[in-house]
């Protein structure tokens, strides 16, 4: 089993002033493992990379509230994302990972916990697509809740279960741009079919990643430029239904991110206040601070 490596140690102050209220609706808690135990079932080792951590780094970049992710490292053991979100009940909310077997009353457990999604890893390298069944049955599951999914997939899942998304009765959102790599170019297929996508109400895409599907290295200029007309493009198809967020501690990145450097993306991802203003504090508040 692999281990990772660990964040950037000394990510810089962004150039880019963040807008009050300012949300990274895509982070991770990982561990500390002698208190949360990582899965047996992990494909990966993390660095311990608690809550104290990340809240000196959104210090540091100005971020005021946080969407938690459970990664599949902690696999269906939510506590370490609920008990940073218990240090901070107001600014923080989650996306749990859970198993079929989860009751109604655990569900609304972790709703009253803040969290307000469930997600569901495709990607080959975390494992595999979940049964289709078992997704669309919990997706009917958390709707009274006011609850999405959020579907981690890559750029080729888009083609494979287009037909798929059109079935779901909830909203989604769809991390990391749909990985949809720079070195393949804007006209690729899987580019084609996310712009198709955003034209459904349901569909929403978190601008984040910019290191993950970037062609360059942080050495080369601005870092991570390359990806910018993805993300542009992706605004302009949904302004309304788009996220940003870091991504921090970065896991299963070919090279680790400064975060500072990657808050200096957004004035490029869009020229217009406010739409970094819908980006960055309108959409995830509506998401999930709706209640």
């Amino acid at each position: 089993m692999k281990t990772i490596a660990p964040p950037h140690p000394n990510p810089s102050r962004p150039a880019f002033r963040l807008p009050t209220g300012a949300c990274d609706a895509h982070c991770h808690v990982f561990g500390p493992g002698d208190v949360f135990p990582y899965s047996d079932n992990r494909r990966y080792t993390p660095p311990d990379a608690p809550a104290a951590k990340l809240r000196a780094l959104h210090e540091l970049l100005g971020i005021e509230r946080v969407v938690l992710v459970q990664a599949s490292v902690h696999g269906h053991d939510n506590r370490a994302m609920l008990d940073a979100i218990a240090q901070s009940p107001d600014a923080y909310r989650g996306v749990a990972m859970v198993g079929a077997d989860i009751s109604d009353a655990e569900l609304a457990g972790l709703h009253k916990a803040g969290v307000r999604s469930v997600r569901f890893n495709f990607v080959q390298h975390l494992g595999g697509a979940p049964d289709l069944p078992t997704v669309l049955r919990m997706a009917e599951r958390i709707r009274p809740l006011g609850w999405h999914l959020v579907l981690h997939l890559d750029a080729e899942d888009l083609l494979t279960y287009r037909a798929f998304l059109d079935t779901l009765p909830v909203p989604f959102v769809i991390d990391h741009m749909g990985r949809t790599m720079v070195e393949h170019g804007l006209g690729q297929q899987a580019c084609t079919m996310m712009l198709e996508l955003m034209r459904d109400e349901r569909a929403w895409v978190k601008v984040s990643g910019a290191e993950r599907i970037s062609q360059t290295l942080s050495t080369q200029g601005q870092p991570y430029a390359d990806a910018v007309p993805f993300a542009r493009q992706l605004i302009e198809a949904a302004p309304d239904r788009v996220l940003w967020g870091t991504d921090w501690p970065h896991p299963n990145v070919r090279e680790m991110p400064d975060d500072g450097k990657l808050v200096d993306l957004l004035p490029l991802f869009s020229d217009d206040p406010a739409q970094l203003r819908k980006l960055l504090v309108d959409n995830p508040t509506r998401l999930y601070w709706y209640d």
